[in-house]
């Protein structure tokens, strides 16, 4: 299986898998095109909520707004899995999350990186076809274990990492901030979901809200705080959109008080 991750909406996507179809009868997964654009940060995070879910496979991500830079082109193995993308930080966090290393800040001694030799390509600002694509099809046909033989494959010495945020739990409170608002206007923070634990209200940014277990546990149009599947904190409305009713975006710090 190769699953294909990226920004691109349509129809660019379509030529990344003629591409890998020309060279393997892989199974193609997409997890998602409409990732936000040039969103580094968003995508690192839904990918590490996301992969752990597939079975082993090789990952194509594409969310690359330094295309056509010298910023290099990556292969990592995770565990069973084997990551494809750019060396801009949107890998490394769902490699941790594939393998046993959690979300610590270094490399798991279950992920290797390999530079991903960028010779030529036929154009300078679609390497999602031109380079991650075929090497995506050349890993997934030579397989994880014969990686490090691989022809145009060097071990990476030197590769930028990202890590999400944590949030500063206190006793009285946290302050975290946005990481991401998915598609139905549901913010998600950076906030432990474990903070709601025995709670009834809590208060956001100075207002009071309802904590509840599920957005229907509301009534329509109500904002309420609950824990989405990501284990973290989630503001939201029943119906209706969270960023509207709270104010906040991608990248916004956000005020948690905890009332008794």
């Amino acid at each position: 299986m190769i699953t294909l991750t990226s920004d691109f909406g349509t129809p660019y996507p379509a030529a990344m898998k003629g591409v890998i179809l020309k060279r393997t009868d892989a199974r193609l997964v997409d997890v998602g095109h409409d990732f936000p654009r040039q969103d580094v940060r968003g995508a690192a995070f839904w990918l590490s909520t996301t992969l752990p879910e597939f079975p082993p496979a090789v990952h194509l991500v594409v969310v690359d707004p330094g295309v056509g830079t010298d910023r290099d082109a990556l292969v990592v193995r995770a565990g069973d899995h084997v990551l494809v993308g750019p060396d801009n930080g949107v890998l490394l966090p769902p490699a941790r999350a594939l393998t046993s290393g959690g979300d610590g800040d270094d490399y798991d001694t279950d992920i290797d990186a390999y530079e991903l030799e960028i010779d030529d390509p036929e154009s300078s600002t679609f390497h999602g076809r031109d380079v991650f694509a075929p090497g995506a099809a050349a890993v997934h046909e030579a397989g994880i274990d014969r990686l490090p033989e691989l022809d145009g494959l060097e071990p990476a010495d030197d590769v930028v990492d990202l890590s999400l945020p944590d949030a500063d739990v206190r006793d009285d409170g946290a302050a975290g901030e946005v990481l991401v608002v998915d598609g139905f206007g549901n913010v998600i923070t950076n906030v432990p979901g474990e903070v709601l634990d025995g709670r009834e209200t809590i208060r956001v940014d100075g207002d009071d809200y309802p904590v509840v277990p599920s957005y229907a546990h509301a009534d329509e149009g109500e904002a309420v705080v609950t824990v989405g599947s990501h284990e973290n904190v989630e503001l939201a409305v029943n119906r209706s959109r969270g960023d509207e009713a709270f104010g906040l975006a991608a990248g916004d710090p956000v005020e948690l008080s905890f009332r008794d």
